[in-house]
C-alpha cells in the first residue's frame, strides 16, 4: 500500500492553498470518497467498493483533459487555478488505469498569446455577472471615442482572439457587447437588477443566433 501524502505535498502539486485542500478533502468525504489520513499525517485515497468508479471511456477522459486544459489557457488566472483543482477531484475519484489516461491525456492545447489583459477587471464582470449588478464603465470604441456607461452584464464570452462582456447598455437603451481590454476603470454600483439576467442573456444569444443564422441566408 503506498505511503500516505502529506497536505503540503498535495496541495503544492494542485497549487491551491492548504486551506482549499483540506475544504476540498472534506468534500470529497461528503461525497463517498473513502480518504484515509488527517491533518499532520497524511492522506490516502482507498479504494472502496461500496462506491461505484467513474466510467469515463478513453475519448471522455480526453474530454475531460482537453477542456480542463482550455479553460487554464486562457489567461484567467481564477478560472485558470479553478481547473487545475479540479482536474485533482477528478484524478482523485478515478482507478488507476484511468487516472494516468487523464494525467498523461494525449490531446494538449497551446496557445502562446494570452487572451487576459486585466483580471481584476474579469474578476469584476464575473462577480458582477453572479450578483445580477450593474457596473459603471468608461468604454473606449474602435474609433477611440470613450463615454461613460452603464451596464448590466450578462456573461464573460471567450472568444478566439479576446475577451468580450455581453450586456445592456443603458446609454444605448440595447445589448452590446464590450471588449474587455478596452473597458476603464469599472466600478460596481450596488443597484441590482436581479432576477432579470437569466432571461435578458437568453433574449440577447437569440437575437444573436437570429443575426446569424439571417447571414447565412444572404
Amino acid at each position: 500500500m503506498p505511503p500516505p501524502i502529506t497536505a503540503a505535498r498535495l496541495a503544492e502539486a494542485t497549487e491551491v492553498s492548504l486551506r482549499s485542500l483540506y475544504r476540498d478533502i472534506d468534500s470529497l468525504r461528503a461525497a463517498g470518497a473513502r480518504i484515509e489520513g488527517e491533518r499532520g499525517y497524511g492522506y490516502r485515497l482507498v479504494e472502496d467498493n461500496a462506491l461505484p468508479p467513474q466510467t469515463f471511456d478513453r475519448v471522455e477522459i480526453e474530454a475531460l483533459a482537453l477542456g480542463l486544459a482550455q479553460v487554464g489557457s486562457m489567461g484567467d488566472p481564477a478560472l485558470a487555478k479553478a481547473a487545475r483543482s479540479a482536474l485533482a477531484k477528478v484524478v482523485a475519484t478515478l482507478p488507476d488505469g484511468r487516472e494516468q489516461q487523464l494525467v498523461h491525456a494525449i490531446s494538449q492545447i497551446y496557445r502562446p498569446e494570452p487572451r487576459m489583459h486585466d483580471s481584476s477587471i474579469v474578476d469584476l464582470m464575473r462577480e458582477a455577472c453572479w450578483r445580477e449588478e450593474a457596473v459603471e464603465i468608461g468604454y473606449t470604441d474602435k474609433g477611440g471615442e470613450t463615454t461613460q456607461r452603464t451596464i448590466l452584464p450578462l456573461c464573460v464570452m471567450y472568444t478566439d482572439s479576446k475577451l468580450i462582456v455581453l450586456a445592456w447598455c443603458t446609454l444605448r437603451d440595447d445589448y452590446r457587447m464590450f471588449d474587455i481590454a478596452r473597458i476603464d476603470g469599472p466600478g460596481v454600483t450596488g443597484r441590482s437588477f436581479r432576477p432579470r439576467r437569466v432571461a435578458m442573456l437568453r433574449d440577447y444569444l437569440g437575437q444573436l443566433r437570429a443575426r446569424a443564422e439571417r447571414r447565412g441566408l444572404q
